[in-house]
């Protein structure tokens, strides 16, 4: 597999003066784009989280190494660091920081185009990998499709109204609502996730590089 592009973190907040921070936003800059992300107050663990490994410098050198298109592409494992684990043809995604987030489930937040998540494995309490994320490209579904999900992969639960307008026109990822805690999303340069995740891949998803620099203001 191909090395692709290079990330760039940039950590922004925006505040009033003499108040705290209303929202804070991180800027990713890669050979195929910019993009920046808003990270949700709504979940505030995931978010401080997130802001404390930018700060920390931990995604710097990091790898996307999931990438599927019309899903999402995941980064974060800080295994892809290591020039032994990152060659083609071998496999990542089982690096951690030795700890989880607890899940932080909000019934108006979702898996729409554009949002940021994070990645866990099978535990029975769905609480987030410290460090793996991923950037939803999702695609747009019809009415009919909606309704054999819910069927199927969601056990007939059902979705809201507001949001189901939103993944026939906007597109994201249904089936993960409520079992992968969203924690922010992308506010401008989306293109930048459609590119990297329309690169040609092997069978596995693809590895691509992260030399990042990350700042926090």
């Amino acid at each position: 597999m191909k090395r692709l592009f290079t990330l760039v973190f940039l950590l922004l907040t925006v505040a009033a003066i003499a108040k705290p921070p209303k929202n804070q936003y991180v800027k990713i800059s890669t050979a195929y784009g910019d993009c920046i992300i808003r990270l949700y107050n709504e979940t505030p663990r995931h978010r401080d989280n997130f802001v404390k490994l930018t700060k920390q410098g931990f995604y710097n050198g990091t790898l996307f190494h999931r990438v599927i298109q019309n899903f999402m592409i995941q980064g974060g494992d800080p295994d892809s660091r290591d020039t032994s684990k990152n060659k083609a043809g071998k496999e990542l995604g089982n690096g951690d920081v030795k700890y989880t987030i607890p899940a932080e489930f909000k019934d108006s937040i979702f898996h729409k185009r554009g949002v940021l998540a994070a990645a866990r494995d099978n535990n029975p309490e769905k609480a987030s990998s410290g460090c793996q994320f991923y950037i939803v490209e999702g695609k747009r579904f019809t009415d009919e499709d909606l309704d054999k999900l819910i069927a199927s992969r969601m056990q007939g639960r059902a979705i809201p109204a507001s949001q189901r307008e939103i993944y026939k026109t906007v597109g994201g990822v249904p089936h993960l609502d409520q079992g992968y805690t969203v924690y922010g999303e992308v506010v401008t340069g989306i293109d930048m996730v459609d590119r990297i995740a329309a690169v040609k891949r092997s069978q596995r998803p693809t590895i691509t590089e992260c030399s990042n620099d990350c700042y926090a203001a």
